[in-house]
């Protein structure tokens, strides 16, 4: 299925992994520096360029920020939960699971900060979740291409499947939970995090572990999930800093 990657970071980082990249649209009359270097190296790997005006671009993708560069791509395949536990069996798996996260840009925010806490896969439902659009790609600014994407047609099932091979399951839950900073999180670990509004699904908060949550001595009552998310996420790579020393 072909998509198509918008923004300098996305399309960057793209062309520096080597993914197959169809056509690179770049805006014409561009003397901004990044985007002539995204042309060079799309020139060097032999990629086709289309110079186009603004008008061209945004029958793409739309009236998003693309920077004045798109990248047209072969949609990136999915690994199967299966698949996942194989290469990162317990007890080294750190997952991150997303139950009904809609918001592309919140699903962006959360591949990104799980990248850069080690993460090694997203797990998310195929009819709760947003799909992995341009937007959530370039809100992901290229770390997409360093981790992995687990779409599971059923999550209660994946994460039963995932409790059954050795791997623990927490939620975050807001007030309701054991506060982060007393409980042992660390791999084999996977976290889960609900939606913006609702948070997580009765039925999966009763299927996981336990359920943490961060203590806020302020006046701010919730923090934005993938703000929260990323917080919980280091705390995981500081437990395992930790235990090894």
């Amino acid at each position: 299925m072909t998509s198509y990657l918008f923004g300098v970071n996305a399309v960057s980082e793209a062309l520096s992994q080597g993914r197959q990249i169809d056509v690179l649209y770049i805006e014409r009359g561009t003397r901004n520096a990044r985007l002539i270097s995204v042309r060079e190296q799309a020139q060097q790997q032999g990629i086709q360029i289309q110079v186009c005006e603004r008008r061209q671009l945004e029958e793409l993708v739309g009236e998003v920020r693309h920077q004045g560069v798109i990248a047209q791509v072969k949609g990136r395949d999915a690994v199967s939960l299966a698949q996942l536990l194989e290469q990162f069996p317990p007890p080294s798996s750190f997952f991150l699971v997303l139950d009904s996260v809609t918001d592309p840009h919140n699903f962006g925010a959360l591949i990104r900060s799980a990248a850069a806490a080690g993460c090694q896969a997203v797990i998310y439902a195929k009819d709760r979740s947003c799909p992995v659009t341009g937007i959530v790609e370039k809100t992901a600014a290229g770390t997409i291409a360093h981790i992995q994407l687990c779409q599971v047609t059923n999550l209660a099932r994946a994460i039963e499947e995932m409790k059954k091979a050795g791997v623990w399951v927490y939620g975050l839950a807001g007030e309701e939970g054991q506060s982060l900073y007393e409980t042992p999180l660390s791999a084999p670990v996977a976290l889960v995090a609900g939606s913006e509004g609702k948070g997580i699904r009765p039925l999966i908060r009763k299927l996981c572990d336990g359920l943490v949550a961060i203590p806020m001595p302020g006046q701010v009552e919730s923090l934005n999930v993938s703000v929260a998310t990323g917080i919980a996420l280091f705390e995981v790579v500081r437990n395992h800093l930790k235990i090894k020393k």
